[in-house]
């Protein structure tokens, strides 16, 4: 799973044609779109083309969040199941469900070695993620996340 190379502070990924060029692009739609609304209401002139493209910018917004946020769900209901049973494995029980999924995503870092007790402590304590991801000695890469 890991190249063996990953590190808290390298682990976040960043899929640079959809976090910076369609963000970018999506952003400046709307925004192109909301002065052209304005510029046509206050002419008084070609309003429901205006209102047509403020319509289509708002609905690639939220196609792009929905982009973002499926996966997403998707791949955090498999982190949950994996460091499941990775917990199940070696202590023989399903892990504390106190754990948050984010918290659970941030322990899949964790190595064999350090999981069991660290999940114990982040439960205990309500550690953050990103309080997690800092005391894991041991770090375990997830290199097919975004």
């Amino acid at each position: 799973m890991s190249n063996g190379n990953q590190t808290y502070a390298n682990h976040r990924r960043m899929h640079p044609l959809f976090h910076f060029v369609f963000s970018l692009l999506a952003l400046v739609l709307l925004i192109l779109s909301i002065i052209e609304l304005v510029r046509s209401l206050q002419s008084g002139n070609g309003v429901l083309p205006s209102f047509l493209f403020l319509i289509i910018s708002i609905i690639v917004i939220v196609v792009f969040l929905l982009i973002r946020t499926y996966p997403m769900k998707a791949q955090d209901r498999a982190i949950r199941a994996e460091e499941n049973l990775r917990h199940y494995v070696l202590t023989q029980k399903l892990l504390d469900s106190r754990l948050a999924i984010g918290q659970i995503a941030a322990l899949r870092f964790a190595s064999d070695a350090e999981f069991p007790a660290l999940s114990e402590k982040a439960a205990a304590e309500q550690l953050s993620p990103d309080a997690i991801k800092k005391s894991i000695k041991s770090w375990r890469g997830d290199d097919y996340r975004i």
